[in-house]
């Protein structure tokens, strides 16, 4: 019975939070899109620093070596990013030889680049459904109904930053269900072999949170330059801080709740 818990919190949080950020990123204009790209910053600025890292350096066994994972993590995603440029500009045109009145976009880099950082976290969120459902049943729920409610705001910045990114609304719905698959196999693999898995958690911690740090800084905040105009500046300021206070709101709930 403990396994079809595990089983059913797992698919309910993969599913449900994509669902309901689903309802609300892909019915937003196309116009809100690049609006909406400062409060996804916000949404994955804060999850890094608000939940991810206190996480992952609480769990490390070394201060130092959660530095290092996070750093190699960055440097992971660039190098990883620099391939997919590279592929991308000896097949077709790319940002390095289009016009500069071409419209932006980034091929797919960022979208990709979110993608691998979400399902590392999913993974995570899955094992850590698992290790509370083991220890009890009510922790259990209660863990699951706290990470269901911190990926919706999430599940929301990933889903404009796909589309930023140039996918199409079904194929940014196809790759977070996938995504949220992740937290399925997380739980079963958890359950499964829980003392094996729970080693590597503060790496992926570190891993998923590298992926957002870059995401923010290298990709979507570039953007926001863009457009330098006070006005917009301040919009976006706004914007971010109701990104992270999202988070942070949806964190004091749940641990109060807790």
């Amino acid at each position: 019975m403990t396994l079809v818990w595990i089983l059913a919190a797992t698919v309910a949080g993969g599913v449900f939070s994509v669902i309901a950020a689903a309802a609300i990123a892909l019915n937003a204009r196309a116009s809100w899109v690049a609006v909406l790209i400062s409060y996804a910053v916000g949404t994955l600025l804060g999850a890094v620093f608000l939940e991810l890292l206190p996480q992952a350096f609480q769990r490390a066994a070394s201060l130092e070596g959660m530095a290092v994972t996070i750093l190699a993590g960055i440097l992971l995603f660039f190098v990883l990013e620099k391939l997919v440029l590279w592929r991308h500009c000896h097949v077709e045109q790319c940002e390095a030889h289009d016009p500069p009145l071409a419209p932006h976009h980034d091929h797919g880099r960022s979208g990709m680049m979110i993608m691998i950082g979400d399902t590392i976290h999913n993974f995570v969120d899955g094992v850590l459904i698992a290790a509370a459902f083991l220890a009890d049943h009510q922790l259990g729920i209660v863990t699951a109904i706290a990470i269901i409610a911190h990926e919706i705001p999430q599940e929301m910045g990933d889903f404009v930053i796909l589309l930023h990114s140039g996918y199409s609304k079904s194929r940014a719905f196809a790759f977070n269900v996938l995504s949220g698959a992740a937290m399925v196999l997380g739980g079963a693999i958890g359950y499964l072999a829980l003392q094996s898995v729970q080693h590597w958690i503060p790496s992926l911690l570190g891993l998923a949170a590298a992926s957002m740090i870059y995401v923010s800084v290298a990709d979507l905040i570039p953007g926001l330059h863009k457009r330098p105009e006070l006005l917009a500046t301040l919009q976006q300021v706004v914007l971010i801080t109701l990104g992270v206070a999202t988070i942070w709101l949806v964190g004091e709930l749940t641990h109060t709740h807790a």
